[in-house]
Formats: C-alpha cells, structure tokens, sequence
C-alpha cells in the first residue's frame, strides 16, 4: 500500500512530512512526499489578518486531497481551521511537543522586561501581538511572516531584537540555542492545537488507508484535547488572525481541563475561562469545548469578537 503525502515545501513543513512518511514506512507502507505550494506561502508581504485566515495554509492541499492527487495533507494542527468542509476529515493528531510560545534572539541577555533602551519584537501572530500589548506594552512589535529561516534572518540583519515562536518549530529545527525565554502558558496561553501535527484525508479515501494511518499516527490521549480545542475555537469563530486562544491538558486518567479566551487587539480585554470535565469519547471532548467557548462569549467574549470583526472592515 502506498500513501502519497502532501506537504507545504517550507523547511518546518517538510519536517512534518518526512516524520509522518517514516513512522508509515516504519508501519510497513509505501510513501511518496508531493510538496505543494499554498497561498500563505506566496503571499509574504502582507499580514495574515489582512489575507483572511481561513484555510491560507491548507486550501491547496485540499484541492489535490479532493482530486485524489494525494491521499493525506500534513499539517501543524495549529494552521488546519476548525471547520473543515464536508468532505474532509482529521485521521491523526501526533503526540504534542511542549506548547510554549518562546522568545528567541542572538543576545542572550534580551529581556522582555528591559525598559532601559528601546526593544523590537517580531510576530505574525495577532494573538502574541495582543497578549504583549497586554503585558509588556513599552515593547515596539513588528511584522515576521514567512518560514523559520525567513525570520532568523530578519533577526540577523537587525530588523528586531526578538522573534516571538511556538517552541516546537524552535526545537524541530534545531534553533533550541536561540530560545530565551519559555513563556507562561498562564500569561501567553498558545493557539489551538500548537505542537501537534494533524493529518488530513479526503473522507472518500480508500478505508484500508484511513485505518492504517491513524492506527499509525493518532495519538488517543492528544486527540482527544485537540478535539476539544478545536470544537470551542470553532464555535468562537475563531482563526489565525483572531487572538483566541485555548490550551486542553489531562488532569488524570478520565479528567480533561480547558483554558479557553480570546483578547482585544490592544491587549486591554481579556476574557478567559477554565472548565474540567470528564472526557472519555470525542463527543464529550467537543462537548468541553463548546461549553467553555459558550462561557467566554457570554462574559464578553462575544463583544470582544465583533469589536475585531469591525476593526478588519
């Protein structure tokens, strides 16, 4: 059996691809890595809220998914949206990295809390953007897309004194000595599903496939926290270019706890909310999910979110 992978063709991309090609082959499959290239790829010069979120990093391996091209699109679970069309499906979620968000520069005095000089931050996420108005506002933030190496580079020459990252791109490239910094979770609590890669299929795809990828790839005890995350994400109507957040961790065997919020641009706002329940089946992880989405919009979450929506118009 062969299982043809679809991959962006970006370093962190392809170490996704090349991880879940060598548990397949390790599991006894054929593999054959096609890279494809998505419009969050070539549209570099302008920021992700301003492009739209929805599927910018994913669209492209949906086409080919939905044509047979390939049989399985490799994803960081953070950039698959949580409503994906009808006919699509999530197979496998990996074992999760640590989660942190990370501070990473070439001085390895740098400090987030240094007022005594001026100090530039680089993040193409709206969420860090937030979350450092909220708690560290003297600093000067500035836009970074593009891949890892995009980035260091922009560090290296001078455009910013720090990259704010998600450590498990860090780690997976090898850059763990740039690190300064592990954030808190408390404080800087990451995106939906960070750490994780996700597997994606085609829900028509051949059923001995399907079966073999997840019996090689899911992680049961993961999926079922990014279950719930991406259900309260999906019913906060959420994306990359909305500072929601939400972070589900085991508590025990059967106990799944969730910390769920979104934050006004300006970091002023914060509406957050921790709820455990008992999660055994994916029906009851999509079930935290909503309850905890359903709680912070409630509490002012709901005006937050249109404050947002208006701000983009």
């Amino acid at each position: 059996m062969k299982i043809r992978i679809g991959t962006r063709g970006s370093q962190l991309a392809l170490w996704q691809a090349y991880y879940i090609e060598q548990v397949l082959r390790e599991g006894g499959l054929e593999t054959e890595i096609v890279i494809i290239e998505t419009k969050g790829d070539k549209i570099l010069d302008v920021s992700l809220a301003k492009i739209g979120s929805k599927g910018v990093f994913t669209e492209e391996l949906e086409d080919q998914l939905r044509d047979g091209s390939i049989d399985i699109a490799v994803h960081s679970a953070k950039d698959l949206q949580s409503d994906l069309h009808e006919d699509f499906e999530v197979l496998a979620f990996t074992e999760r990295e640590t989660v942190n968000d990370v501070v990473v520069s070439f001085d390895k005095d740098f400090t987030l809390e240094d007022t005594s000089k001026p100090l530039v931050v680089g993040t193409s996420s709206t969420r860090r953007v937030a979350m450092m108005r909220r708690y560290f506002p003297h600093i000067q933030l500035v836009e970074a897309r593009g891949n890892l190496q995009t980035r260091f580079k922009k560090l290296a020459d001078g455009h910013c004194n720090a990259l704010l990252l998600a450590f498990a791109g860090v780690h997976r490239m090898k850059y763990d000595e740039r690190i300064v910094r592990l954030l808190p979770l408390a404080e800087f609590t990451p995106a939906v599903g960070q750490g994780s890669v996700a597997i994606e299929s085609a829900k028509n795809l051949a059923p001995e496939k399907k079966e073999a990828v997840r019996r090689l790839c899911n992680h049961a005890a993961t999926e079922l926290c990014l279950l719930a995350e991406r259900a309260f994400l999906n019913r906060m109507q959420g994306g990359c270019s909305v500072p929601v957040f939400g972070l589900a961790r085991w508590e025990n065997a059967e106990n799944i706890a969730l910390h769920g919020g979104v934050i006004s641009l300006d970091g002023k706002e914060l509406i957050q909310h921790q709820q455990l329940n008992t999660v055994t089946t994916p029906l009851q992880a999509a079930e935290l999910g909503v309850a905890v989405a359903q709680t912070v919009l409630a509490a002012g979450g709901a005006a937050v979110l249109e404050e947002i929506k208006k701000a983009k118009r």
